[in-house]
């Protein structure tokens, strides 16, 4: 079965990260496919969408497929970079539905696009510092312009889990709905936006991209070159073992 599922309804393109097994961990290979489908959207796409099947929207990088090593952590950044390019640069307005866990690049990836909802059991969290990597996929750009950077910093030093209720009050997303009505919001939320007027809504991001997010493009390329000298650390590597064995990390600053 694919791991991303591209399918298209009147107006709405929808995106879903197809890998519910392992909630939703993103490959190289979902994120070009996933920036594939929204850069050959055509001029009808009144409305994206970009979902998780399962119980979570993702759970970030697939750290089973990103060992310690530029060539290979290098190849999954500029994969994200080339999504989050994507779904700014895209005139349609992109909505994230959080049905469940946005970590790590699953994060930064809902909180960049234009709207996102989330259920109400959903929850938010920055987990790059518990593998000894900073945020990444625009994260340090699009979460201090949305909630300032004491609550960034606190989100990316501290990996703490901003439940969506949280998120909703500190300006990170759109609308926080309770799990029994979400399906049916979401929907509505949808509807509404595929049927709204497409070229004020393109004109709109373009100057949010602008002015809000004037810095995207900086923070993008500050992350990469952050993210690859990371990948050589002890403490990265250390991360990543303690995270697939299971245990706490014990790092060094090496």
């Amino acid at each position: 079965m694919a791991a991303v599922l591209i399918e298209r309804e009147d107006a709405v393109l929808r995106v879903t990260w197809n890998r519910p097994e392992a909630l939703n961990a993103l490959t190289s290979q979902m994120l070009s496919d996933a920036s594939e489908a929204i850069e050959a959207a055509d001029p009808g796409v009144r409305a994206i969408v970009l979902t998780g099947a399962g119980r979570a929207f993702s759970s970030g990088a697939d750290l089973t497929a990103v060992n310690p090593g530029q060539a290979l952590g290098t190849e999954t950044i500029d994969c994200a970079n080339r999504l989050i390019r994507a779904i700014r640069a895209t005139p349609a307005p992109v909505i994230a539905v959080v049905n469940g866990l946005a970590a790590g690049a699953g994060c930064s990836i809902a909180l960049a696009t234009d709207l996102t909802v989330a259920a109400e059991s959903a929850y938010f969290l920055l987990a790059f510092a518990g593998v000894g990597l900073m945020p990444d996929a625009g994260a340090t750009a699009v979460i201090p312009a949305a909630a300032g950077r004491a609550r960034a910093t606190r989100m990316a030093m501290l990996g703490e889990r901003i439940p969506a209720r949280t998120a909703e009050e500190w300006g990170l997303i759109t609308a926080a709905v309770p799990d029994a009505e979400f399906p049916d919001e979401a929907g509505r939320l949808v509807t509404r936006v595929a049927s709204g007027p497409t070229h004020a809504f393109a004109r709109t991001k373009h100057a949010f991209n602008r002015t809000a997010l004037a810095g995207l493009e900086t923070a993008l390329e500050a992350e990469r070159e952050g993210q690859v000298f990371l990948f050589g650390t002890d403490d990265f590597a250390e991360g990543t073992d303690a995270f697939l064995g299971k245990r706490k990390p014990r790092f060094t600053g090496k």
